[in-house]
This record gives structure tokens, sequence and C-alpha cells, in this order.
């Protein structure tokens, strides 16, 4: 092969890695986002529901009430916080429990260690204790409520927890 035919072929090797390279590399980067995104994407079992009060909830999270029934008492919704996302302290009259069924978060009850939450756990509230829970920095979650007795009362909601609470 003479020299006119080496350059020719090399300039068309040039050439092609010059065009498909970009195209390795942007699918190579895709692929590092889809994954860092489905890392973060929960599976929504409910409709996401209605953002809650800035009063009562730092950062987005939004309920969507399951069940409200007087004859049996008892209150059955789904919450979902995206990351970072906690309620603020509160009671209930009756006490609570939490039932996670997707993502990561933390509850608390005052004067005990920060809890992690993850898909499967279960937090039980007792009657009138102080407490909070919320999604991770990092990722969301998603937890079904069950206030029972509501004739006593649902929530009484308190001062919002502080970002060191949070950080515990």
């Amino acid at each position: 092969m003479d020299i006119k035919s080496k350059l020719g072929s090399l300039k068309l090797i040039a050439l092609i890695l010059v065009i498909l390279l970009p195209f390795f590399g942007l699918s190579a980067c895709n692929r590092h986002i889809e994954q860092a995104g489905e890392a973060e994407q929960l599976n929504f079992i409910f409709p996401k529901g209605k953002r809650g009060s800035s009063e009562t909830f730092a950062g987005a999270a939004y309920n969507y009430p399951l069940v409200m029934d007087r004859e049996l008492t008892t209150m059955v919704g789904n919450v979902y916080f995206e990351p970072g996302a906690r309620s603020n302290w509160h009671t209930h009259p009756a006490g609570q429990i939490l039932i996670i069924t997707d993502g990561k978060g933390y509850h608390q009850i005052e004067g005990e260690p920060l809890q992690e939450l993850k898909k499967g756990d279960i937090a039980v509230c007792p009657p009138n204790k102080k407490h909070w829970h919320g999604a991770s920095p990092e990722m969301g979650m998603q937890q079904l409520y069950i206030v029972p007795n509501t004739e006593k009362g649902v929530v009484n909601w308190m001062e919002a927890v502080t970002d060191v609470q949070y950080g515990n």
C-alpha cells in the first residue's frame, strides 16, 4: 500500500472516530444520568396528592387521603416527601402507625435517637408523643399513615424541626 492510500485510510478512520466518539460519550453520559434518576425515582402506589402547608412541613410533602371512616374512627392516607422534606414536630391523641412503601427517610420521637426508615419499615408513634418524620436529603420517601380513634382528635402541630435536629 502506498503513502496516499495509507493517508486516505487514516483520514477515513479519523473521520469515523470524530463522528462516532461523541455518540459513545453521550450514550455513556445518558446512561449515567438515567441510572442516577432511576435511583431517585420512587414507585408511586397512589396519586401524589395535595401539597402540605409550609406551616406544618419543611420542603414539599404531599398528602393523599385514602380512608376517613367515622364508624371505624380511623384515618388512612399516603404521604410523599420529596428529598429533604419533613413534618414539623407533632402529636396524635390516639397515636399513629407509619408503613414505609418506598424510598428512605427518618422518624424521631422526642428524646429518642433518630430512626432511619426504608421500604417495608413500620414506625409506631405512641399517643401524645411528640415526633416528626420525613425523607432523607438524597431520596424521597412514601408512607402510609394510620390514625386510629379519630374521635380523640387527629393531630396537634408544633414547631418546625431544625436543620440540626434533622441532621442528627
